[in-house]
């Protein structure tokens, strides 16, 4: 009997590559196709159903459209914007292993993503050369165990979750097998974008493990937070799993108080914190979305006096060679 492929694994395959597509489904001006080509030449449009069916038709400035349609300003020059703005290359220190804050590492699991946002810092990132696919994580696995120091693995990509349940399944039991890890760490847009992903497969997973599992998600906006996605994130933390939320600031998508008050107060009633808020990293073809750093403070004050602390994430942005991520005050 041949295997049942589950339910998200179809999604993905749903998923619309093309412009000529998304612009007809989204009832948005043909006009818009040339340049939406040109950009998606240089990097590709993908885009599940489900995602795209909760942006307003007809609107070309819709907050979830603005983050994934490719647009002529990413073809633009812009000083300072350059393909590997945290400077991943230089912590590269094993087959997919970026090794740059202390008691932790990342492990590149993937180059593979439900969706292409069109501010990701690793839109540039040369996956091929670098992540730790299935036949390299051998090495990847010798080098976390043979340093006493570490104490949380993050899991990264590309998006981890993009990986089959059998193939993750493996890679958790290979780091179970590490003694001086303790957390786990996923990073994943999934459960925002493609909420079929929590299925009972990975639930099972993440109850398995030994370690402490921690998954941190990806939400810029409160209306990517739908019914499907909130009955997700509930089953992640119902299994015991940490939840965490962290944003990118981004021009006309959620540069304003109101909006990140939003969707704070959404996440939290699915059960996740607010962790982070990112200035933009400086990645080519993404200038059109940055916040500047004063304006960026201006919201982050006024956000303090409308939520709690523990509602208000922080604003940081990443400078290569740092100990940690630096807060914006």
């Amino acid at each position: 009997m041949s295997r049942q492929v589950p339910v998200w694994q179809r999604e993905l395959t749903r998923a619309i590559t093309d412009p000529v597509e998304l612009l007809r489904e989204l009832k948005l001006d043909p006009a818009l196709l040339p340049a939406a080509r040109a950009a998606a030449a240089r990097f590709p449009l993908r885009v599940p159903r489900g995602f795209v069916a909760r942006m307003t038709r007809g609107d070309p400035n819709d907050p979830l459209l603005r983050q994934i349609l490719p647009l002529d300003a990413e073809l633009e020059t812009a000083p300072g914007f350059v393909a590997d703005p945290v400077d991943d290359r230089a912590a590269h220190v094993a087959p997919g292993v970026l090794h740059k804050y202390h008691g932790r590492a990342l492990l590149i699991v993937t180059g593979a993503c439900a969706v292409h946002c069109r501010y990701c810092f690793r839109r540039e990132y040369p996956y091929a050369d670098f992540h730790a696919g299935v036949d390299q994580w051998r090495p990847a696995l010798a080098y976390l165990a043979n340093d006493p120091s570490l104490r949380e693995v993050i899991l990264s990509g590309g998006d981890p979750l993009s990986l089959s349940d059998r193939r993750l399944s493996a890679l958790l039991a290979a780091l179970d097998r590490i003694p001086q890890l303790e957390r786990l760490r996923i990073h994943s847009r999934q459960p925002i974008v493609l909420p079929e992903r929590v299925d009972e497969g990975l639930l099972d997973l993440l109850a398995r493990t030994r370690l402490r599992p921690v998954l941190v998600v990806h939400a810029n906006h409160p209306r990517e937070i739908d019914a499907d996605v909130r009955a997700a994130l509930e089953r992640l933390a119902a299994a015991g799993v940490t939840l965490l939320n962290q944003s990118v600031l981004l021009r006309g998508v959620n540069d304003s108080a109101t909006v990140l008050a939003e969707l704070s107060e959404t996440l939290f009633s699915a059960r996740v914190l607010p962790y982070y808020l990112h200035l933009l990293d400086p990645v080519r073809g993404a200038a059109h979305f940055d916040v500047n750093k004063t304006e960026a403070s201006a919201i982050i004050k006024a956000l303090r006096q409308r939520l709690p602390g523990y509602l208000t994430p922080r604003l940081v942005r990443e400078q290569p060679g740092q100990p940690a991520k630096t807060l914006v005050e």
